[in-house]
């Protein structure tokens, strides 16, 4: 073969080399590629769209030295569902809309873990069931059945926040609603964005009723963080939660019956609450104030007729990370109460409540802890009742114990 032709065929081989080597390397860039694209598509078809299963499930048991009912007084045991935190479970969902919006929903049922039954009245979502449009710029609208503005932005930093002593730390009668007895259903709520800490929302709860006035309900708070300092106000006002004309409206006087109020419902032709709180956190130590002023006008409790009633809680809590599995918390509420139309009580009543917590983690989901709770009332016919006590006192003091398991999915 002469020189030209073995040069051609080197020149072949070599291109041919070249091609090969140049196709195998597109074809691993297309494979990764693909590759990459698929695995993305598939994170943003998960991001868009999720919906989760969660609940909590607290149980214990409960020891009241003095609970009056029917004919008989005495010491009272009981198996308890709920002593810090009702039992739950729900279902929260998010649906990516696009241009940072989001469809959001949550249905949330409470129940009775001992017996099985349902919580709220027997409704089967009775703590929260609401549908809205969420956005991250601007904050939330939300319909359905929520909480009020002092439960959103007052009541996490009072003893009644979910995160502390909640249902055995509430207010007499839960009379400032911090500890949610009552849940508003037909409302409409507004809640913001994050804004440096700033927070701000609002809730109108419709009545449904020819009557537009009967059974309605409206809220608006505020709230501010910075670091260890924490800060808010609310205000809720109630109109014709008396009304027996109309069953399907804002509240449910009946939920705090079902919740182990023992049956005495504080209800009133206008209630009136206003609240606020601060917080600030030392190290291991936070330590909080919380004040709130309640008003019930045209109201039949207490036997009153066409009655009045105030309700002023000051309350002092704080809480100790001892270490990092066990947290010590306290709180004392003095409550001076003004009751007129009624000659069964006194017109003037006062309580003094001192609460006391231990809570031992045993994981980051399951804890068990142990409570103790001492209430003190005067005043002309008045007893001692401390929430979940499973009843009211025969005297003017009442003191309960409990110890409990909570774990959360």
């Amino acid at each position: 073969m002469s020189g030209f032709g073995v040069g051609v065929s080197i020149l072949a081989s070599l291109f041919n080399m070249t091609f090969q080597l140049r196709r195998s390397i597109d074809v691993k860039k297309i494979s990764a590629a693909v590759a990459a694209f698929v695995a993305l598509a598939a994170a943003s078809a998960h991001a868009q769209s999720s919906v989760t299963l969660y609940g909590l499930i607290d149980a214990g048991l409960m020891y009241t030295n003095n609970v009056k009912k029917g004919g008989s007084e005495g010491a009272l045991v009981q198996a308890t569902s709920g002593n810090i935190n009702g039992s739950r479970f729900g279902l929260r969902g998010a649906e990516d809309l696009g241009g940072g919006l989001q469809a959001i929903f949550v249905l949330e049922n409470g129940y009775n873990v001992q017996n099985g039954k349902l919580g709220q009245n027997g409704r089967l979502f009775g703590r929260q069931a609401f549908v809205g449009l969420s956005n991250k710029e601007y904050g939330a609208v939300t319909l359905g059945r929520q909480y009020d503005s002092l439960v959103d932005f007052v009541a996490p930093l009072s003893g009644t926040a979910g995160t502390f002593g909640d249902t055995g730390f509430a207010h007499p009668f839960d009379n400032d609603n911090l500890n949610h007895s009552v849940r508003m259903s037909n409302s409409v709520k507004f809640m913001s964005s994050n804004y440096a800490g700033l927070k701000f929302g609002g809730l109108y709860a419709f009545s449904n009723n020819t009557d537009f006035s009967i059974n309605r309900a409206y809220s608006a708070g505020v709230s501010y963080a910075n670091g260890p300092f924490k800060a808010a106000a609310g205000y809720l006002q109630i109109n014709g939660s008396n009304s027996t004309t109309n069953t399907g409206g804002a509240v449910d006087l009946g939920e705090s019956t079902a919740n182990g109020t023992g049956g005495f419902q504080l209800g009133a032709d206008v209630q009136r609450t206003a609240g606020a709180g601060l917080s600030y956190a030392f190290g291991p130590v936070t330590a909080g104030f919380v004040y709130t002023h309640s008003q019930f006008q045209n109201t039949t409790s207490f036997g009153a007729t066409h009655g009045s009633m105030r309700f002023d809680n000051y309350e002092l809590n704080g809480k100790y990370a001892l270490t990092p599995a066990v947290t010590l918390g306290a709180a004392y509420t003095y409550t001076d109460a003004h009751v007129g139309g009624t000659s069964t009580y006194g017109s003037d009543s006062k309580w003094n409540q001192v609460n006391l917590q231990a809570v031992y983690a045993l994981s980051l989901r399951t804890d068990v802890y142990a409570e103790a709770m001492y209430q003190h009332v005067t005043g002309k016919g008045y007893t001692a009742f401390i929430n979940t006590a499973g009843g009211a006192s025969s005297t003017g003091n009442q003191v309960v114990g409990a110890v409990g398991i909570r774990t959360r999915f």
